[in-house]
């Protein structure tokens, strides 16, 4: 069917309305610990200065997150693109489409944790992606020492508060709560003596040690209004 002559000229200022896709809402129940999520959304594979810890993960659906987190995320990745420009950064997993358990994870299971993978630097002192492969436990079975060494590659102090520090800036400005970061106790000293360490005083650290060492990765657990966990009824 030909398109009205007289409505033709709209087309142009129409099409880019046409194609953006409606915000997608999402509501979490529970909590990380115990909670399910509704309208889940996946976050993009990769990006001009981040990507994915696997392609394999991506596609099994682990990198479900709740829309405002998704945005939060987004945003310190565009924030970091200015502040950090040249550097690499990789997200963990983070949680199914319907939320619930995923092993080996105690929490990611209403939509609000995402593990972030550290950033690290090259013998060359290049910034580069955190290795992964099924070898390694694509990245969550690198071991990094007090120092923040592991093999040729060391952690980057400076980046991961950088990254910190954005996530605390795009959560504020998206009125998403910050309820806990867990990072390795012994790497702490060297992240908070960074340049953005003193601006890093107002997150949640996990005081005490974490179940897990938290070396290779950073967990970051968001804060938004859930409802209540929906029992499941019995048919019959």
């Amino acid at each position: 069917m030909t398109a009205d002559p007289a409505k033709r000229h709209l087309l142009p200022f129409l099409i880019p309305f046409l194609l953006a896709a409606p915000a997608q809402a999402s509501t979490c129940y529970g909590r990380p610990g115990a909670g399910s999520i509704a309208g889940a959304v996946a976050l993009p594979a990769s990006g001009a200065n981040f990507e994915a810890y696997s392609q394999l993960g991506v596609q099994m659906g682990r990198t479900h997150v709740h829309a405002r987190v998704r945005e939060v995320v987004l945003d310190a990745y565009a924030a970091l693109a200015r502040s950090a420009p040249g550097k690499q950064f990789v997200y963990g997993e983070t949680g199914l489409a319907e939320g619930g358990r995923m092993r080996p994870h105690r929490t990611h299971q209403n939509g609000l944790s995402v593990d972030f993978m550290v950033p690290v630097l090259d013998a060359r002192g290049h910034s580069v992606p955190l290795p992964s492969s099924p070898l390694n436990k694509f990245g969550y079975g690198l071991e990094f020492d007090a120092r923040g060494k592991a093999g040729e590659l060391r952690i980057d102090h400076a980046a991961l508060a950088e990254h910190l520090y954005a996530l605390k800036e795009a959560a504020r400005k998206h009125k998403v709560g910050i309820a806990l970061v867990i990072f390795d106790p012994a790497l702490m000293p060297a992240l908070l003596k960074t340049a953005r360490g003193k601006e890093l005083d107002s997150l949640p650290f996990m005081k005490g040690k974490p179940w897990i060492r938290h070396d290779e990765h950073y967990h970051v657990d968001f804060s938004l209004p859930c409802q209540p966990v929906q029992a499941k009824v019995k048919a019959g």
